[in-house]
């Protein structure tokens, strides 16, 4: 438990997995819906993982400004924005360029050939 820092995992599970992942695949949708560029999401994640943290803090009495716990938050949330983002831009890869790829499996295209 000492990578998450929950007494309880649900409280993990519930809060950072299942929320903070959700709002963060729907941020990469989002990013990747505007053809943002890819550092932008890793950005983005930042104010979200303090939000998180803040959450975690006020609702539970953990640990505000843990910087471990804070890069824990930040690569799950990171790897959920990341997901998002990578689906929606390989989808519309496929969707508008149709003469140029084809898909290639849920996160990638290729070239047609």
């Amino acid at each position: 438990m000492w990578l998450v820092g929950e007494q309880n995992i649900w409280i993990f599970i519930i809060l950072t997995l299942i929320g903070g992942g959700g709002a963060a695949f729907l941020a990469g949708r989002g990013l990747a819906s505007k053809w943002r560029p890819v550092w932008m999401p890793i950005l983005a994640m930042v104010p979200l993982t303090m939000g998180l943290r803040f959450l975690h803090f006020a609702l539970f009495g953990e640990e505000l400004a843990s910087l471990q716990y804070f890069l824990v938050d930040f690569v799950i949330l990171l790897a959920f924005c990341m997901l998002g983002y990578r689906m929606t831009i390989a989808s519309k890869m496929v969707r508008q360029y149709p003469w140029l790829y084809e898909t290639a499996g849920p996160l990638g295209w290729k070239t047609k050939g």
